[in-house]
């Protein structure tokens, strides 16, 4: 058992979530149900294009209730400003008065600005950071199709800022939504490797949250049951794609994660994911994957007694010392990426190894999560992860 620092139960710890969160089936009909509730005249709900016939059911079932629907699907794999323009302006020319995002978390991410940005009161470029988003503008319900970024309850957004190539952050409060419906079953036509992405950065989510230096007993909870139920599911899930117990077991795991974003989120993985992303159009969860196992190597000696709980959630047996048996652990989530068909080397991603420098800055600037990390992380610690994955 790890026993919490006690200096750690007098830090202030806030939880934003949504004021409905369902998980189960019949998401959508409970969705419709939800808006129906709200009394909104005009539903936008955003999107991805491969997800319009997910969304059919809702449209109709919303229609049934009385609202006008609009479906946009122009959310891409990794949002930059200008598709967040392009669904604002949607938005309006429909005078949309509430907003659904289904889909991932680009989709989910885009539908939280739009609905917290569409009255024209602040630019994106102005909420940039934490706590700078004044409000939101219009109601706001999310479904997530995939189980890997707990943006459905996460008070977090990104897209990428053109002038610089770097993917940023809103942080606030205001962007969790007022509902949530996570139903397994919305993730069963995942494509495979859409699957093990995004149950790869759901694991991450947890583990980092977990082995973090904002750590607290009651995230906790939820990052090592979340951990435990994506390691013993996503193969599963990988391999039979319409196994829904397996499909239940993720989808709560990546529920579970999200919940950690808001209160704690995560460290170095996701600040050395974030270049491969936005530099080198890797998708986030294959970013995630590649990454993981060389931080954690880098990691294991300031937390050894947290990754070894890690380690046992992931279903590794005891035996040893506490850092034995974390190194173990990392060598089971090798055995889980490479189960899932995820990518072992940077280099099998097709970036150079000329990439290396502007790679080690735009890290290098992620200091919100580098700062959270359990060990001081240096230019050249990144510098030597990077080398190492390659």
């Amino acid at each position: 058992m790890v026993i919490a620092n006690p200096q750690v139960l007098h830090r202030p710890l806030a939880l934003n979530l949504p004021r409905r969160l369902g998980f189960g089936p019949d998401g959508l009909a409970a969705c419709a149900d939800w808006f129906a509730a709200r009394g909104a005249a005009t539903v936008l709900v955003v999107t991805s294009p491969p997800l319009g016939p997910v969304c059919q059911p809702l449209a109709d079932a919303l229609r049934a209730r009385g609202h006008a629907v609009h479906v946009w699907e122009g959310v891409t794999q990794e949002p930059r400003i200008i598709d967040l323009e392009r669904g604002m302006d949607a938005a309006r020319e429909v005078r949309a008065d509430a907003i659904a995002g289904i889909g991932g978390g680009s989709a989910m991410d885009v539908a939280k600005l739009i609905a917290s940005l569409v009255d024209g009161r602040q630019r994106i470029g102005e909420v940039f950071g934490i706590g700078l988003l004044a409000g939101r503008a219009l109601p706001l319900a999310c479904l997530p199709t995939t189980a890997g970024t707990g943006s459905e309850v996460s008070p977090i957004a990104i897209v990428q800022d053109a002038a610089d190539g770097q993917k940023k952050a809103v942080i606030s409060p205001h962007l969790v939504p007022d509902a949530a419906f996570v139903d397994p079953s919305l993730t069963i036509g995942a494509p495979r490797e859409v699957t093990a992405a995004s149950g790869i950065d759901a694991l991450t989510h947890c583990i980092e949250a977990f082995a973090n230096r904002q750590a607290h007993p009651i995230t906790d909870v939820w990052a090592l049951e979340g951990i435990r139920r994506i390691a013993r599911s996503l193969g599963r899930v990988y391999e039979q794609g319409d196994d829904l117990a397996a499909r239940t077991d993720v989808a709560l795991g990546s529920l579970y994660g999200g919940l950690c974003l808001g209160p704690v989120n995560t460290a170095a993985v996701h600040a050395l994911a974030y270049p491969l992303g936005s530099d080198h159009g890797v998708a986030h969860g294959v970013s995630n994957a590649v990454m993981l196992p060389h931080v954690l190597d880098f990691n294991l000696q300031a937390m050894p007694e947290r990754y070894a709980a890690m380690a046992r959630a992931l279903g590794v047996e005891e035996g040893g010392s506490e850092l034995d048996l974390a190194r173990r652990g990392v060598t089971a989530i090798r055995e889980l990426l490479t189960r899932c068909g995820m990518p072992t080397g940077i280099s099998q991603l097709g970036v150079p190894e000329s990439a290396l420098d502007p790679m080690i800055a735009a890290a290098m600037q992620v200091q919100r999560l580098l700062k959270q990390n359990p060990r001081d992380v240096t230019a050249e610690d990144v510098r030597d992860i990077y080398r190492r994955a390659f």
